[in-house]
């Protein structure tokens, strides 16, 4: 687990309110689906470090599941999730080759973050939003996460439609700091 506590300094910005936590779905010993030669956990665990990166930027404080290239397993995971305000987990889909799409899976509170999650996603991946959907609507083997951590597992995108996964890589950075905003702007709200 790694706090990082080492972020910029965001003039006029809101305190921040609540705590943040980011972990990648999946490791070494479970990558995931495979599909076009990279594997799931190979893809969130960049996309968590990414948006690691652009939380600082954001001046946000956080936990992740791991140093940088590392990450936890589940029950160690859902553990610090369930400590933290806001917990994201980050997944890829699998399904058939003309599947696309991005969803969160979530308690009916989380909604809210959840869908902007969503909305983000699609409009920058130029792919559908599938919603927001309850915890027990997902493939996922990691739903403590949700169950026990109180956090939102979010399918980035379908790892198995090869449009979804090109743009990807096209826009992950720009991924990462589109949704390191809407992250800063829940923990900073202090209504919620």
């Amino acid at each position: 687990m790694g706090w990082v506590t080492e972020v910029a300094a965001v003039p006029k910005a809101a305190p921040q309110a609540h705590t943040v936590m980011i972990s990648a779905g999946h490791s070494d010993t479970d990558p995931g689906a495979v599909a076009h030669g990279v594997t799931e956990a190979e893809i969130v665990l960049e996309f968590r470090d990414l948006l690691s990166q652009a939380l600082a930027r954001q001046g946000i404080r956080h936990l992740t599941d791991g140093d940088a290239g590392d990450n936890l397993p589940l029950r160690e995971a859902a553990k610090i999730a369930a400590g933290a305000d806001i917990a994201i987990e980050f997944h890829c889909n699998a399904a058939t080759p003309v599947a696309t799409g991005t969803e969160t899976l979530s308690r009916r509170s989380a909604y809210p973050l959840a869908g902007r999650l969503c909305e983000v996603t699609a409009a920058v991946l130029g792919i559908a939003s599938r919603g927001t959907k309850p915890e027990d609507a997902g493939q996922h083997h990691r739903l403590a996460f949700v169950s026990d951590g109180g956090g939102i597992i979010h399918e980035l995108f379908f790892l198995t439609n090869a449009g979804d996964l090109q743009q990807y890589m096209l826009h992950r950075e720009v991924l990462a700091d589109r949704l390191a905003r809407v992250i800063a702007e829940h923990a900073r709200d202090d209504k919620g």
